[in-house]
């Protein structure tokens, strides 16, 4: 099994040797490997049984890096990276020759970004080189936002995990290309659009996609749970299952007709960031229940909502 710790330069040395090692973020728990090598990015597609259609995001630790990872950035790209970085955004811009196509799946194009985590950027900023970095779990299932997390699941597959404790956000981040000169969103994040909007204005954002993505994270079919899931509008009387028994996933309101430990509400206050950060770890309690299926609702789709909601969708696609 992987050990797990605080230890930066344990890290930095299991990476420097072409290893594989878990690393947290704001975000996520990423699953890191050497993005200029190109055996070490094939074993992140391996350990997560990824296919490699799906790019992947660079990771690092300061705008001044940028260049060794990109080969050009526009105006708006760098406003959002003076606003937002280190934090939730992934940028996706024309790709500098030194990142292999395996990290991009052959497009011109890389997403990179730098991680708002003390732990990370400290490990990033020991390196002299990025690190190419997707969720920390099997290819499709809930991603992690704590090491535990990471450990059952890939804890075989890694020697390292380095511990940042729970993710403050928990939902992956806002992914935006320009392509065309245009902002376009490719994926829905911890970023909300509206934030991005008071920077540079008016963006337009895309649905995921079904093959063939443009940047990490638009599959169709993602972050799902095991167990049969379904999702609706509203989950109201109504609307209960009446086979046993069912867990239940609710945006502020427990459910008088079900057994409290079949439910979790991701925030009794409606707050969608505390929402945001509960999303996974319920998921994942909920997977982990004797149920039959897992039933979940729908929350405002406002600000991070619309990721919450975005996440909520993949996982009943699948």
């Amino acid at each position: 099994m992987a050990i797990t710790g605080i230890d930066t330069e344990l890290a930095k040395s299991y990476l420097e040797r072409g290893q594989l090692v878990a690393i947290p973020t704001e975000t996520v728990y990423g699953l890191a490997g050497n993005a200029l090598d190109q055996q070490a990015v094939l074993s992140i597609f391996e350990v997560k049984n990824r296919p490699s259609f799906d790019p992947l995001i660079v990771h690092i630790d300061s705008f001044e890096k940028l260049e060794g990872v990109v080969a050009d950035m526009q105006e708006q790209a760098r406003l959002l990276a003076e606003a937002f970085w280190p934090g939730p955004l992934t940028l996706l811009l024309p790709k500098n020759p030194d990142i292999p196509d395996l990290v991009t799946s052959g497009l011109d194009t890389v997403a990179v970004r730098v991680p708002n985590h003390p732990l990370t950027l400290a490990l990033l900023g020991s390196l002299d080189f990025p690190l190419a970095a997707p969720s920390a779990n099997p290819f499709g299932y809930i991603s992690p936002t704590q090491a535990k997390h990471v450990e059952t699941q890939l804890g075989d597959k890694i020697p390292y995990i380095l511990d940042g404790g729970e993710a403050g956000v928990g939902i992956e981040s806002t992914i935006i290309g320009f392509p065309e000169g245009m902002p376009l969103v490719y994926r829905l994040g911890g970023l909300a659009i509206e934030e991005i909007e008071k920077v540079i204005g008016p963006v337009q954002y895309l649905p995921h996609s079904t093959s063939n993505p443009q940047a990490p994270g638009m599959l169709k079919s993602h972050y799902a749970p095991r167990k049969p899931f379904q999702l609706q509008e509203k989950v109201d009387q109504a609307t209960l299952s009446s086979d046993a028994p069912t867990g239940y996933l609710l945006f502020d309101k427990y459910l008088d007709e079900v057994p409290i430990e079949y439910q979790r509400v991701l925030s009794p206050e409606g707050n969608l960031l505390q929402a945001a950060h509960n999303l996974f770890s319920y998921l994942r309690e909920l997977d982990a229940m004797d149920v039959q299926e897992i039933r979940a609702e729908m929350v405002p789709d406002t600000g991070l909502g619309r990721a919450i909601n975005d996440r909520l969708r993949r996982a009943a696609a699948h």
